[in-house]
C-alpha cells in the first residue's frame, strides 16, 4: 500500500529526511511545501486532494480542508495543542486526530518563571541602560515578595506552580475544572491580587478572549500578564490599550492572535513588554521525543486500516 503524507509542521520539516528511509519502508511519501510558521486553509485546499496523512503544526485544518481531502486517514499533531484542528469534522470522517500530551510542559514553565525574573528583578532594563552607559542602581523585588496567579492548572501550570513555589512566591490559580486544591480562587480575586498573571490553559470556546477589556481591567496597575499558551486567550488590542493605558505594569508573550507577529504591532515598541516568536516549547529533549511520537502516531493509524 502507497500512502502520501503532506509534512506541514515547520518544526519537522527540517530534519524530515532524517525519517525518510523508515517512511519508504511502509511506502509513504513525503510532500513538503514551503510553509511560513502554519498553513492557511487556502494553501492546504491546493495540497490535500491526494494526501493519505497530514503531519501538521498548528495549520488551519477547517472542515473544508477535511471534506476536501478524501483519502485523508490521520493528522498526526506535532506538538500538544489541536484547537487549529476541526476535531467534530475530522471525527464525522472517521479521521483520528493524534498528538503529544504533556510535550512542552518542562520548557514552556522554565520560561514563565524566566519571564517572572526578568521583571521582578528588571534584568533586562537595567542591561539596556548599562549598554547605554547608564549606571543606574534601582529598588527591585524578590520573587517571595510576589504573588503568582496562574490561569490554567494542567500539565503546563501545574510545573508553573512548583518553580515558583521553589522560589517562594505565593500561588493562586483558576481552572474551569473543578480542583479540590486550597490555592483555587475565582477569576476575579486572582486578578485582583496576582503580581504576575500566567495564562496556561488551552484555547476553546470558554477562553477565548479571556484576557479582554474587562479582565484586564481587574489587575493591579503593578501586575504583569504572562502568555505562554495561545494568542487568542488574550484579546490583544484590548492588552495594547491596557499597556499604553498604563492600566498593567507590563506583559510577556510568546503567542499572538496572528503569527508570526505584524511588524507594525505596537507590541513591538513598547519596552516594558518581552517578545518570543511562539518559541517556549525549545528543548533538544522535547522536541526529539515529540519528533518520534508524531511520526509513530501517523505510521501506527495508517497500518491499522483505520478508514
Amino acid at each position: 500500500m502507497k500512502y502520501k503524507a503532506l509534512i506541514s509542521a515547520p518544526y519537522f520539516q527540517p530534519i524530515a529526511q532524517k525519517y525518510q528511509e523508515r517512511f519508504e519502508k511502509e511506502g509513504i511519501e513525503m510532500v513538503i511545501p514551503k510553509v511560513n510558521e502554519r498553513l492557511s486553509e487556502l494553501e492546504l485546499l491546493s495540497l490535500v486532494g491526494d494526501i493519505d496523512a497530514i503531519l501538521c503544526g498548528d495549520d488551519r485544518i477547517t472542515r473544508k480542508v477535511i471534506e476536501s481531502a478524501p483519502k485523508l486517514k490521520v493528522i498526526s499533531k506535532w506538538g500538544t495543542g489541536i484547537d487549529s484542528i476541526d476535531q467534530e469534522a475530522a471525527k464525522e470522517h472517521g479521521i483520528p486526530v493524534r498528538n503529544t500530551l504533556n510535550a512542552f510542559s518542562v520548557p514552556v514553565a522554565d520560561s514563565v518563571l524566566g519571564y517572572i525574573l526578568c521583571f521582578a528583578r528588571d534584568i533586562i532594563n537595567l542591561d539596556r541602560k548599562m549598554r547605554e552607559g547608564i549606571w543606574m542602581k534601582k529598588l527591585t523585588i524578590t520573587l517571595s515578595e510576589c504573588t503568582l496567579g496562574i490561569i490554567g492548572l494542567g500539565n503546563v501550570g501545574n510545573q508553573v506552580l512548583k518553580r515558583a513555589q521553589a522560589f517562594g512566591m505565593k500561588v493562586i490559580a483558576n481552572d474551569i475544572k473543578d480542583m479540590a486544591f486550597d490555592i483555587m480562587v475565582p477569576l476575579d480575586k486572582l486578578l485582583k491580587e496576582a503580581d504576575f498573571v500566567s495564562v496556561n490553559c488551552d484555547l476553546n470556546p470558554t477562553s477565548l478572549h479571556l484576557i479582554n477589556e474587562t479582565t484586564l481591567a481587574m489587575m493591579k496597575p503593578t501586575a504583569y500578564l504572562i502568555n505562554a499558551a495561545r494568542g487568542p486567550i488574550v484579546d490583544e488590542k484590548a492588552l495594547i490599550n491596557a499597556l499604553q493605558k498604563g492600566a498593567i505594569a507590563g506583559a510577556a508573550l510568546d503567542v499572538y492572535e496572528e503569527e508570526p507577529l505584524p511588524l507594525n504591532s505596537p507590541l513591538r515598541k513598547m519596552e516594558n513588554v518581552i517578545l518570543s516568536p511562539h518559541n517556549t516549547n525549545g528543548s533538544p529533549r522535547a522536541w526529539e521525543y515529540v519528533h518520534e511520537n508524531t511520526v509513530n502516531n501517523l505510521i501506527e493509524v495508517l497500518k491499522s486500516g483505520n478508514k
